[in-house]
């Protein structure tokens, strides 16, 4: 995680997010270790007192002094992912004999472009190799041809068994287009290729106000490797409506690595959320599972209870909590934006 500070993500609203944030890490730091990139000595002082205030700082709450432009680490970071452990050379180009039988950690680290949209990115571009180099993870950077492939975390949600959700308006439409010269069977390539992936989904459409242009995980998420909860929007006259039957649809006729159907629950949305006449991407899907834990963006809207009790049900072995985004949505992202796990 990042700690907020550009203020420019939330325009007359800033103050409340570094508050909400260190919500996030009070819930967090019970269950697992919270590595939080702050810009420089004072922003680290400034933190910690909030954190001290919430009673959020501990031991499980490890500081980095990195600078970041935004708080975005799903998108701006790297990917983790667990490889087979193979033969690799020392510094004398020699192969090892020995293989360890554990899994080697992989940091997958896309190009960073600020979701083809913003100018000032050069900070967050760099993240995620820190963290590569933090988690003492192999960094490996995918391309495609000749170019470093831009990719967002947000753009892509897995099973872990080899299946992957994205969305067309994301990875495939000319508006903010993050790879020119990709088609969907180059990003399928790429897929296989950096994450061991077998089967590729693809959605159509992300949610109105989302400024990241069809982020899969506001819409449709596993939690399961078999289960996925997909947003639906019960009012015809809603921007959502089609779109989100769209999806569901294209769902009931996916299946899994193994060729075998999904199962399928329905989330339902809140109400529309807008801040000074702008539609916000306000959605349940932005949830993120942590140890013990899932942290649910919620905004004082009727179905935040119905919401959370399928989340509830579909986690028996996780307090699921909700952490009020009306806020915090107005940076466009809540929970799942601004975090990425790390594999123990």
């Amino acid at each position: 995680m990042a700690w907020p500070h550009y203020r420019e993500d939330w325009p007359g609203k800033f103050e409340p997010i570094p508050w909400v944030c260190a919500e996030i890490i009070r819930h967090l730091a019970r269950h697992e270790r919270v590595e939080l990139i702050v810009n420089d000595a004072a922003s680290e002082k400034r933190a910690r007192k909030i954190l001290d205030r919430t009673n959020a700082l501990g031991d499980n709450v490890r500081f980095h002094r990195w600078h970041t432009n935004r708080v975005w680490t799903r998108d701006s970071g790297c990917t983790f992912t667990l490889a087979p452990s193979v033969p690799r050379p020392d510094r004398r180009g020699r192969l090892s004999t020995r293989v360890s039988g554990r899994a080697e950690l992989v940091a997958v680290k896309w190009r960073f472009n600020a979701w083809a949209k913003y100018s000032n990115f050069q900070h967050d571009e760099k993240i995620g190799s820190l963290m590569a180099e933090a988690a003492d993870a192999r960094e490996v950077r995918p391309v495609f041809g000749k170019h470093r492939v831009v990719l967002e975390g947000g753009s892509i949600d897995v099973n872990g068994r080899g299946t992957l959700l994205t969305t067309e308006e994301c990875l495939l439409i000319k508006i903010q287009q993050r790879n020119p010269a990709m088609k969907r069977k180059n990003y399928e390539q790429v897929f296989s290729a950096y994450l061991g992936i077998t089967n590729v989904i693809w959605l159509g459409s992300g949610i109105a106000g989302d400024d990241t242009h069809g982020h899969v995980d506001d819409i449709t998420r596993f939690v399961a490797a078999d289960t996925v909860v997909t947003a639906v929007e019960p009012d015809p006259n809603d921007a959502n409506y089609e779109p989100l039957r769209e999806n569901i649809r294209r769902l009931r006729t996916a299946t899994d690595q193994d060729g075998k159907p999904l199962a399928i629950i329905e989330l339902p949305m809140p109400a529309p959320v807008f801040f000074e006449g702008r539609r916000l991407p306000a959605s349940y899907g932005n949830f993120y599972i942590a140890n013990g834990v899932v942290l649910v963006p919620v905004f004082n809207d009727p179905n935040d209870r119905f919401a959370l009790d399928i989340l509830a049900d579909l986690f028996p072995d996780r307090e699921v909590i909700g952490i009020y985004s009306g806020d915090l949505i107005w940076g466009f992202g809540a929970m799942h934006c601004m975090t990425q796990q790390q594999p123990a």
